[in-house]
């Protein structure tokens, strides 16, 4: 016997990620329960599972499971049968994450200023995100304003995965949706949280969802704005709203800090920093080392 309960978690709006992930539950020759799941989006999620009312089994897993579901099949687990017991039985349900809801987040990484290297930038206090929500707002978020151009190059400030893509108008179905922001990119980080750049513009000739970037790659360019916002955040397990991480990004060789409204920065791509998450492959390709 085996029952699957799908809870449809929202974020921002209803995400339908149960078309995505297929989460499956087959039994072996000698009785064990081996679970596995299907990704069938090019972006990795979050799968939580919770069990209840174990019978002639158990579940040694650390808690809470929350696993990183990448695209294409991927192996969960086993649920071993007792071996002087029935066949294993269960009640389980899950739940599906855009992001890692139990994310460790390292509140000392070096986040590049996310422009060309050797421009001057100023920063602002952002006020308000209207839009990013929808109508109800956030009860609590944080964020990065940079003063810029129209035209010009913004650089992704850490690696990641392209999550959304969104242009003047947000096409598709809504329940698809990380946010509800236009204009903007949404790339899910080594760590598991978001990042989004809002009002820059993205060649969908050269990008497209799933894609990898790296630190300091050139992603967008400013639209018509004269400012780009910057957020990072994630879902969480133990709170309903989001929860958003405020950066420190690394204002010259040596040094990273919160950036300040009152000063300009030069943009510094250290290679340190650029190689930080990349491979070996990756660093000689994207920094010739």
């Amino acid at each position: 016997m085996k029952r699957l309960l799908i809870f449809i978690f929202a974020v921002f709006v209803i995400n339908n990620l149960k078309a995505q992930v297929e989460v499956q539950a087959d039994y072996n020759a000698v009785g064990d329960c081996l679970f596995s799941a299907y990704n069938n989006s090019p972006v990795p999620v979050y799968l939580q599972i919770n069990f209840a009312d174990l019978e002639n089994t158990y579940f040694s897993e650390p808690l809470p499971y929350v696993k990183k579901i990448s695209t294409g099949f991927n192996s969960l687990f086993t649920l071993p049968r007792d071996p002087n017991a029935g066949v294993p039985r269960f009640n389980y349900d899950i739940k599906m994450f855009r992001s890692d809801p139990v994310a460790r987040v390292d509140l000392d990484f070096p986040y590049l200023i996310p422009f060309e290297l050797g421009k001057k930038v100023k920063v602002f206090d952002v006020k308000q995100i209207d839009g990013f929500w929808g109508k109800e707002g956030l009860d609590s978020w944080t964020a990065t304003g940079f003063y810029a151009s129209p035209g010009e190059i913004v650089c992704a400030a850490r690696n990641g995965i392209i999550a959304e893509i969104a242009g003047a108008v947000k096409n598709g179905d809504p329940k698809s949706w990380y946010h509800t922001w236009n204009n903007s990119i949404t790339l899910l980080q080594p760590d598991g949280t978001l990042i989004c750049y809002h009002n820059v513009t993205v060649d969908q000739g050269k990008f497209k969802i799933g894609d990898p970037v790296y630190a300091g790659q050139e992603i967008a360019r400013v639209t018509n704005a004269d400012k780009v916002i910057v957020l990072i955040f994630h879902d969480s397990l133990y709170a309903k709203n989001l929860l958003f991480v405020i950066p420190k990004f690394v204002i010259d060789e040596n040094t990273t800090g919160i950036l300040n409204s009152s000063t300009e920065y030069f943009v510094v791509h250290p290679k340190e920093v650029r190689g930080r998450e990349m491979n070996k492959k990756e660093q000689r390709r994207f920094l010739g080392k």
